[in-house]
């Protein structure tokens, strides 16, 4: 095992600051549209079908690049490709903030999802490489909590950021920050501890393996339960928090848009919170299983709420809204699960088969729910864009409510690994 020498912890600790700002801009891009949704439907003149299509446009290439992602991180090393995300996330950000109409827009949404792509399984890559295996969770939970502080900033202070100077603005704003961490990331991160100038002593594989590995990965049958909690619970979740929850909240209950915004910001600080929260207890008990069990059924049960139409005092929401950020973050330990039952050396490539499935079922229920919406829709408008009643986000949630109940019921057949990884390299 590498000794963490004063040096190797002052630089970790610097590299991971710039990874972890990177990635908090990539989770503001992904719940930004919620923040603005009644401004992007007002600028581009869409239905909510065509408003899911340009949110979910981020999902898609980023479910497409998942798989891809992960075997780059494996062998370009996540230093090259955290530098060409940042770039080409950040020219998507301007584009997106100059777009003259939807057409122009989703090109530079799609630019959006393809940068940010990599940014947070080359994160999960250097958490592995260079931190011991029994504290893969904890930093995980650490870096999505401080992360997560972008999903904080896509609620309420996006909305009076966007009031203020108006929603371009923010996008070009966040795609210059995007260029300049670009080039830090190239500055300071190293893809694997050093040690007097020569590379710690790390597993290698042959490339032309990487097509087997991850193979491997898709027929190891542990695997995919985990992909089903994950699809389950991120992929309800980002539908939800990515764009429907503000309209929801504000069409649907008649609240004001700051109103709306609080209870979004808390909905992304519970799950901040919950990210180390979750990971931490469960890599104390030194148990997977129970705990992704206990908190998708919890998360799974506040959506039955949501979908009950059921109106809700100020302080109960907010509570709820909490709890259900809270109950989110169990995805998160799916990646861990992932990671343990195959082999240490696909790392990068099983935390990456997880994490597809939730931003594939984003990447299909933003515009799924927004179809259904309108299929309900009386012809109503306000302020130039559809409004849509209670029944309408009824006939929507209850595809949400349905994969989250998908992701409760999978958490059942994940495999306990008791923290540490127990794949076993097959008989011949």
């Amino acid at each position: 095992m590498l000794k963490m020498t004063p040096e190797l912890s002052r630089r970790r600790l610097i590299m991971m600051a710039v990874v972890v700002v990177a990635y908090m801009l990539s989770f503001f891009q992904r719940f930004a549209p919620a923040g603005v949704a009644q401004d992007l439907a007002a600028s581009f003149h869409t239905s909510a079908a065509s408003l899911g299509v340009l949110a979910a446009t981020y999902f898609y290439v980023y479910t497409l690049m998942q798989i891809p992602t992960g075997i780059l991180a494996d062998t370009l090393g996540p230093r090259r490709i955290l530098l060409l995300g940042g770039l080409v996330g950040g020219g998507g950000s301007l584009l997106f903030g100059f777009a003259p109409n939807l057409d122009v827009a989703l090109v530079g949404r799609t630019l959006i999802g393809l940068g940010v792509s990599v940014t947070f399984i080359a994160m999960l890559k250097l958490i592995a490489v260079w931190y011991e295996e029994h504290r893969f969770a904890t930093m995980t939970g650490l870096a999505l909590l401080l992360g997560n502080l972008g999903s904080v900033l896509a609620g309420a202070p996006l909305a009076m950021t966007a009031q203020a100077f108006g929603w371009r603005g923010v996008f070009m704003g966040v795609g210059g920050i995007s260029l300049v961490l670009a080039v830090l990331c190239w500055l300071v991160v190293r893809d694997r501890p050093l040690v007097q100038g020569e590379a710690a002593p790390v597993h290698r594989f042959d490339r032309t393996v990487v097509l087997n590995g991850m193979l491997s990965i898709l027929k190891n049958r542990a695997t995919w339960p985990v992909v089903l909690v994950n699809t389950g619970i991120s992929g309800s979740f980002f539908t939800f928090g990515g764009l429907w929850a503000m309209p929801f909240l504000m069409q649907a209950h008649g609240l004001s848009r700051a109103d709306a915004s609080s209870r979004l910001s808390l909905l992304f600080l519970g799950f901040a919170l919950g990210s180390i929260l979750i990971g931490n207890f469960s890599d104390r008990l030194r148990l997977r299983k129970p705990v992704l069990i206990v908190v998708s059924h919890l998360y799974a049960l506040i959506w039955l709420i949501w979908l009950s139409g059921v109106s809700l005092a100020p302080g109960l929401s907010y509570v709820l809204f909490a709890l259900m950020g809270l109950a989110t973050a169990s995805f998160t330990l799916t990646w861990a699960c992932a990671k343990e039952v195959n082999p240490p050396l696909l790392s990068g490539m099983s935390t990456s088969v997880a994490n597809m499935g939730g931003f594939a079922a984003a990447a299909l229920l933003q515009p799924l729910v927004g179809a259904v919406m309108d299929l309900s829709w009386d012809g109503r408008l306000e302020n130039g864009a559809r409004f849509y009643s209670m029944t309408d986000f009824q006939c929507g949630f209850a595809l949400l409510a349905g994969i989250a109940l998908l992701g409760a019921a999978a958490s059942w057949w994940v495999r306990e690994t008791g923290c540490r990884n127990i794949w076993r390299e097959p008989r011949p």
